[in-house]
């Protein structure tokens, strides 16, 4: 069961418990990490995104400091509330956000 306040993207589709908190901007977060999932294939993405948080965990932790220092997260967080992001986006570029 998703927990209240949680959207989870699975191959492009929105899962939630309550719609009614989603605006504009979360969809367009969300929309980035379509367009990251689509560049990947899909499942290396969330390889990836798991790795990933498994080691900013290590680094910060704290399970929600680590979940908003995936590369992934943060080029959607950076981004989501930039609506015409993804018309400009280049490919690969959650790469850029690997290193900050």
């Amino acid at each position: 069961m998703i927990p209240d306040g949680i959207c989870v993207n699975i191959f492009g589709t929105l899962w939630t418990r309550d719609a009614s908190w989603i605006d504009r901007y979360v969809i367009n977060h969300e929309r980035i990490h379509t367009a990251q999932q689509r560049e990947l294939l899909f499942i290396p993405f969330y390889i990836i995104y798991v790795i990933e948080w498994l080691m900013r965990l290590a680094q910060y932790r704290n399970r929600n400091d680590a979940y908003l220092n995936i590369s992934f997260e943060r080029e959607a967080y950076a981004n989501g509330k930039n609506l015409s992001y993804l018309a400009n986006r280049k490919l690969y570029s959650w790469r850029y956000y690997l290193k900050k």
